[in-house]
């Protein structure tokens, strides 16, 4: 039985494409008639996927021998699993010991296209929330680390964003956007941004930014906790532990200049 037999026709043209990726993985530099054997599919039906992949740059082909490989498309898509893994691996120690020091739960976001996923969650041993959130895709207007990352962000594409109407999660969810602008310019300005029970009622959460070498907030570490242990005006000191955890970790990802070394504050 062929590989893809009795899948839909969308699914197999994708399961067939995934295919030829890994046998190309493995073996190299292949030709039509090798992939068709693979796949065990007819020669006209390798040649057209193989020569989608090459527009696509996910392949490319060699000239003189017409056999293909894998492509540095694939490295760019590579690239942002990369770099969460990255973030994670130098932030982990110190979300770590900041989770311990605080007595929260303490998150690393990042910034994929127009949303926010969380890809590291320490939890401390004191801490009262047991939820997993790791991938979870959240609310950037709505979020600790979301403001960070609105805040940080170009201003076109911020811009973009916040056309569209804005959740009310919460009665305390900000959804004006002349208050949420003016939000993100204090954010901007003390290096941290905070919400007090806008994604869930009894839940606060403190975020500071997290720069590339490059510069660019492309994630955010926080801390969260229940409201009455991490109240409202506990948020000015629970912020300048952030933006601690958040200058270490930057400082590993190889960021030595100031918070507008990359001129990217918004505005």
């Amino acid at each position: 039985m062929s590989p893809v037999e009795g899948k839909s026709s969308s699914v197999q043209s994708v399961d067939r494409a995934v295919t030829v990726m890994e046998l190309l993985s493995r073996q190299g530099w292949s030709g039509v008639t090798e992939v068709a054997n693979e796949l065990e599919i007819h020669k006209s039906t390798a040649y057209r996927l193989l020569a989608t992949l090459r527009d696509r740059g996910l392949v490319e082909q060699d000239s003189k021998t017409e056999k293909y490989r894998l492509g540095f498309g694939v490295v760019l898509l590579a690239s942002t699993v990369t770099a969460d893994l990255d973030i994670v691996r130098h932030a982990r120690p110190v979300c770590e010991r900041l989770s311990e020091e605080t007595e929260e739960t303490v998150t690393v976001t990042a910034l994929e296209g127009d949303e926010a996923v969380i890809i590291h969650q320490s939890i401390s041993t004191s801490s009262m929330m047991s939820v997993d959130w790791s991938g979870w895709h959240t609310p950037l207007h709505a979020t600790a680390a979301g403001k960070v990352l609105l805040a940080f962000m170009p201003d076109a594409q911020r811009r973009r964003i916040l056309q569209k109407p804005l959740e009310r999660l919460t009665e305390h969810t900000v959804v004006d956007l002349s208050a949420l602008n003016g939000q993100l310019q204090e954010v901007r300005e003390t290096g941290y941004g905070y919400i007090v029970e806008e994604l869930e009622v009894g839940m606060n959460a403190v975020g500071a930014p997290i720069r590339f070498s490059d510069g660019k907030v492309l994630a955010a570490v926080s801390v969260s906790g229940p409201a009455f242990r991490l109240p409202e005006q506990a948020v000015p000191e629970t912020g300048e532990l952030v933006k601690q955890a958040g200058a270490e970790i930057s400082h590993s990802l190889g960021f030595y200049g100031g918070p507008g070394a990359d001129g990217n504050n918004g505005g």
